[in-house]
């Protein structure tokens, strides 16, 4: 893998808040790695620590953010609102924040001004169809490093000329980028966290707790336990998201058994605008979301 990123664009100038956390760290390994000219930004000793660890200078906020082009939030969630009231009244006219998950942009909790630019993008990781090549790509499981990965984003206005200047630090942020698919940002928080995180991180975690119980009750050893499930988990997916490969008539006979036993009837209200809500409100401990 190059030890530069390039964009083929013009140099910006970036501002990384939050530079020393999980996804600020990853994030700015990537943005070191360009010609743009960034500032990290970081309030915690511990993360300051780590961002000095890696090579790079602390700014303070007031400072990074004076002539930044395009900032980014990479705080929780459930501090995204009380930082943004402190950084975005300080930034320049036609600057643009940019922020790594959609619910606090969809439940408004961002600072608005009409002179500056909100968008929201988020890593689709690398797909479990992915093609890997090197050592490094099989062992980037997240994406950011080195395996190839989709990003879905969304901007608050239609400004082709922000997008652009946006789409390019997602390529960098995401890097090794295939596509970044624009959606809205009520669109994107149906993708995260209703599509990924209610479904399909809790059917991973309903896989864990299934091989557990294979093992630990049943007293199936666990090699082969984990060896099974593994592979069927992949043949499970090709056969339904690509259509590789139909189910035989005994299989489809016990899926039936398994949703009968475990889906319950009422199970895609998720996809409904109150139970969004419901869910974004739990997620930033909130006691509703304002319209």
């Amino acid at each position: 893998m190059s030890d530069v990123i390039h964009t083929n664009s013009p140099s910006l100038t970036i501002a990384v808040i939050g530079a020393g956390g999980k996804m600020g760290m990853r994030v700015s390994n990537n943005l070191a790695r360009t010609d743009h000219s960034v500032f990290y930004s970081e309030a915690s000793p511990a993360g300051q620590e780590r961002v000095r660890a890696a090579g790079r200078e602390i700014t303070e906020t007031e400072t990074a953010i004076q002539d930044a082009d395009v900032v980014i939030l990479a705080v929780p969630d459930v501090v995204l609102g009380k930082v943004s009231e402190s950084v975005v009244p300080q930034l320049k006219s036609g600057a643009i924040v940019l922020t790594l998950d959609p619910a606090a942009a969809y439940a408004n909790l961002l600072l608005k001004r009409d002179d500056v630019e909100y968008a929201v993008a988020h890593p689709c990781h690398p797909s479990v169809f992915v093609e890997r090549h090197t050592p490094e790509e099989y062992a980037d499981t997240f994406g950011g490093i080195a395996a190839k990965q989709d990003v879905v984003a969304a901007l608050e206005s239609e400004d082709e000329a922000k997008r652009q200047i946006a789409e390019t630090v997602i390529r960098v942020i995401y890097a090794p980028v295939v596509d970044v698919h624009w959606v809205t940002v009520k669109q994107l928080a149906y993708l995260e966290p209703t599509l990924v995180e209610t479904v399909a991180c809790m059917v991973g975690d309903l896989l864990r707790e299934a091989l557990h119980e294979t093992v630990h009750t049943v007293g199936v050893p666990e090699a082969a336990a984990r060896a099974m499930l593994l592979g069927h988990t992949q043949v499970a997916l090709a056969n339904t998201l690509k259509g590789d490969n139909p189910f035989s008539d005994a299989c489809l006979i016990a899926m039936d058994y398994g949703r009968e036993s475990i889906v319950k009837d009422d199970w895609k209200k998720i996809f409904s605008d109150d139970q969004l809500d419901l869910v974004i409100t739990r997620m930033l401990h909130l006691d509703g979301i304002t319209r």
